[in-house]
């Protein structure tokens, strides 16, 4: 007959490997087609960098490590985006301890250190208007590859162009970063434009035998979704969906305790700089702009800690990536978004982690089997 020591060591050998199943992600959605671009989209990491305590260092580190390296080797993404809010508190930080947080993050994604990866600039890593120090974003932008000194970014990748802003500056009326941000906006929309224009002047050219074509024609308007992917910290207002009868997409609901019980949870309050106003979005008026000059092929946003899926009044779709921290919510996630390199579709699959209540029950299980074990050893 089995004693209770050898059942016990049977139970730690069953959480264990518990343990490990639980640390990769579990996704809805796949796609596994060819000739594809697989990118892997999370936010809100918010690392404390040399200000982490214990838990943070030695068991939520540990875990959101294995959890980036088990998505390495289960969906094997071309490109990883983060979308801002890399640090919990970084607009209060000195350079020294950015630089542990920049630490923090380069060890903490492990395998995706040999990918390409891009970086988003969120309020929590730059600070809200009141606040808002052009020099250190000026600073924290070098440290991060493919933003300029305003925090705006643009890069192509598999045929796919992307374009990332600084949505934090377009809420600040009188920083001289907003208008840097528009110049960006308009540049690309001028781009845009040249290519699109240039593009139907071949076609025009190849395919009309009338001599009188006149090949200086230009569209009025460009078509919705022919421009870039479009990557913002803060998504874009809503208000005007409503009003016109908007499509609101599917909404995740979490069934996070803590969640249920307050809108903002109190850890969120800690790691910052004060309440983290979850409410924040661009206004209405630069929303409006954004879609008008580049009209995005698809928009991803963080921010709000939870999923959604919503298509805008122009028929846009923007996909608000969930937090990827036990620091914001119990049941982290990310998004791994797919585009097809000869067409326009995009795939979105959600992607869940381990609930940190769900870890903690593992491990609390462990050592009283442990305990057991050697009580009766």
């Amino acid at each position: 007959m089995i004693g209770l020591r050898a059942l016990s060591f049977i139970g730690i050998a069953f959480l264990l490997a518990l343990e490990d199943r639980t640390s990769t992600p579990v996704c809805n959605n796949p796609v596994v087609e060819a000739d594809t671009l697989k990118v892997m989209m999370v936010a809100d990491l918010l690392l404390l960098g040399s200000e982490a305590g214990y838990i943070n260092r030695f068991f939520r580190d540990h875990y959101m490590s294995k959890f980036f390296r088990k998505s390495f080797e289960s969906l094997k993404p071309d490109l990883l985006i983060v979308l801002g809010d890399v640090s919990a508190k970084g607009s209060k930080l000195t350079k020294t301890k950015w630089l542990s947080v920049l630490h923090q993050f380069y060890q903490m994604v492990g395998p995706f250190v040999d990918l390409p990866f891009h970086a988003t600039l969120g309020d929590r890593d730059i600070g809200e208007c009141s606040d808002l120090d052009v020099n250190k974003v000026n600073w924290i932008s070098r440290k991060l590859p493919g933003l300029d000194r305003s925090g705006c970014g643009a890069f192509e990748i598999g045929n796919v162009s992307f374009v990332s802003l600084n949505a934090v500056a377009l809420l600040c009326d009188n920083s001289s970063l907003r208008f840097d941000v528009e110049k960006v906006i308009e540049s690309e929309s001028l781009e845009l434009r040249e290519v699109i224009e240039a593009t139907k002047t071949r076609n025009r050219s190849t395919d009309s035998t009338d001599a009188n074509y006149n090949f200086f024609w230009r569209e009025s308007t460009l078509s919705s979704g022919s421009g870039p992917v479009l990557l913002l910290h803060l998504p874009l207002d809503r208000t005007r969906n409503e009003r016109f009868g908007g499509t609101e997409g599917f909404e995740r609901s979490s069934s996070s305790f803590i969640e249920r019980l307050n809108v903002v949870p109190k850890n969120r309050e800690l790691v910052g700089t004060g309440l983290y106003n979850l409410l924040h979005t661009l206004p209405l008026n630069a929303s409006e702009y954004i879609l008008q000059a580049l009209r995005p092929r698809i928009i991803f946003s963080a921010h709000r800690y939870t999923f959604s899926d919503h298509v805008h009044f122009d028929r846009t779709r923007e996909i608000i990536v969930p937090a990827m921290s036990w620091n914001a919510r119990d049941d982290p996630g990310f998004v791994i978004a797919t585009f097809q390199k000869t067409g326009r579709d995009v795939n979105i699959s959600y992607c869940s982690l381990a609930r940190e209540s769900h870890i903690l029950v593992v491990y609390a299980s462990i050592v009283v089997l442990f305990c057991l074990a050697c009580l009766k050893g």
